[in-house]
């Protein structure tokens, strides 16, 4: 996890905008992941 957080601590300095959206939605993207790994699979039971 150390290594994800240094990862995603960095500030946006790109100067071109485009580039500092495609970093932003990188990271939204890495951070959705982890969280959807970290959730656990349930099944309704009917």
């Amino acid at each position: 996890m150390l290594k994800i957080t240094k990862l995603l601590r960095g500030t946006l300095r790109l100067r071109d905008h485009n580039a500092q959206i495609g970093k932003t939605y990188a990271m939204i993207k890495a951070l959705n992941t982890l969280t959807g790994l970290g959730m656990p699979n349930t099944k309704a039971i009917v």
